[in-house]
């Protein structure tokens, strides 16, 4: 009940500063769909698999946003945004049903070439796709409502709030569903998984389609934001700012992913302001230190301290609970 209450206090915060400095609407927009994309990354790190190449699905998403905006001018921003899931969805179905037969390494490294021949192809398709330049995207309807730019970057901006709430509650649903336990399961034993009756390569194959959806929105989202698809949004350094943000703030809850990319924007754009030439190196020494103080990232330490506290509460329940039962037995009066 306090996650949910801190999320839509943050989420209301957020949509004043938006309102209150219109020039925070981009980076906020931009920084929500990288939370959203590590939110899809965390799904399959639930289950120790970590993808150097989910930004593929950010890509096609957006790509499909791009053709279908051209192809069929005056379609509105919320079916732009669907068609992108879909797309990716879809691709997903496929790509999933080998990726997720490896494990380790392999499952990073098979992701990781997949994007990377998504990434070349979207840069020699130059009469299909415009190769490095891009493909510009008409600024479409909003429910529609034909927007001015300002009115539209709002709109998106009440827009990627509500669906990163929704989407959050999805995933964290998910995670404490018997699927969700499976696919955290398989980190620990998969084996075992097995024995019990149940298929590791169907509960991963689901795991990879919720996270390939989820990236999408990400994907779709940001291509309407910047009006502007270019291959770099298939990048492996995109994955790799993903993945990112997925170890900065832990894949123990769904929080984790929004927490990490407020980290990772913050630790970027102050970097990039006062030490231009450092900023990467900051990038990493942050990861690291992150990595040796809170191996599970900023939500698991939190987590920690909650259980941590829960216990002791209990403890000092139990002890009041015994001191008082002891008292009771040493005054009552004793009967011949």
């Amino acid at each position: 009940m306090k996650v949910v209450v801190l999320s839509l206090v943050a989420a209301m915060a957020t949509l004043a500063l938006g309102y209150s400095l219109s020039w925070t609407i981009t980076p906020i927009v931009i920084g929500l769909t990288y939370a959203i994309a590590a939110l899809g990354v965390s799904v399959m790190a639930r289950a120790g698999q970590i993808s150097f190449g989910h930004a593929m699905y950010s890509c096609i998403s957006a790509y499909t946003v791009a053709f279908l905006a051209r192809a069929m001018p005056g379609t509105d921003a919320l079916l732009l945004i669907m068609a992108g899931v879909v797309a990716s969805f879809l691709a997903a179905i496929v790509i999933g049903l080998f990726v997720v037969r490896y494990r380790g390494i392999f499952f990073g490294m098979l992701n990781l070439a997949l994007s990377m021949v998504l990434f070349a192809l979207l840069g020699k398709l130059y009469t299909l796709t415009g190769g490095s330049d891009g493909m510009r995207i008409v600024r479409p309807t909003m429910a529609g409502v034909l927007m001015e730019r300002e009115s539209f970057e709002r709109a998106l901006l009440v827009l990627t709030l509500v669906l990163s709430l929704v989407l959050a509650w999805w995933v964290q649903r998910y995670f404490r569903s018997g699927s969700g336990q499976a696919l955290s399961a398989i980190k620990t034993n998969e084996t075992r998984i097995e024995y019990l009756g149940f298929s590791a390569y169907f509960i991963m194959w689901k795991g990879y389609l919720l996270s390939a959806v989820v990236v999408g929105f990400s994907g779709a989202i940001l291509a309407l934001m910047q009006g502007l698809v270019t291959p770099e949004i298939g990048s492996w350094l995109r994955s790799g700012e993903f993945v990112f943000i997925t170890i900065l703030g832990g894949a123990g809850h769904a929080a984790g992913a929004f927490l990490g990319a407020v980290g990772f924007e913050t630790v970027k754009l102050v970097s990039a302001a006062y030490f231009p030439g450092l900023w990467q190196f900051l990038l990493g020494l942050t990861l690291i230190l992150v990595i040796f103080m809170f191996p599970t990232g900023f939500v698991g330490q939190v987590m920690k301290r909650i259980a941590t506290r829960k216990r002791d509460e209990a403890r000092a329940r139990a002890n009041a609970t015994l001191q008082a039962r002891v008292s009771a037995n040493t005054h009552a009066p004793v009967r011949n």
